[in-house]
């Protein structure tokens, strides 16, 4: 049994800014890592949040000006 959230494609592409086939591209290319509930594609809240942190840091280090 799951312990914590789960979020739909939907809910990971509005949490992203990005378009659901965007999100759909990613977790089949394992760059964000999901689960099917009866063919679709689910996400872990905590996985969503770790890996939005994660961005931010290696952001923290880029210089966007380059």
């Amino acid at each position: 049994m799951i312990s914590e959230e789960s979020m739909t494609l939907k809910e990971v592409a509005r949490l992203l800014k990005v378009a659901e086939k965007t999100v759909n591209t990613m977790a089949q290319n394992k760059e964000l890592p999901a689960f099917k509930v009866r063919g679709q594609p689910h996400f872990r809240r905590g996985d969503m949040d770790h890996g939005v942190e994660e961005q931010k840091a290696q952001a923290a280090g880029e210089d966007f000006n380059e």
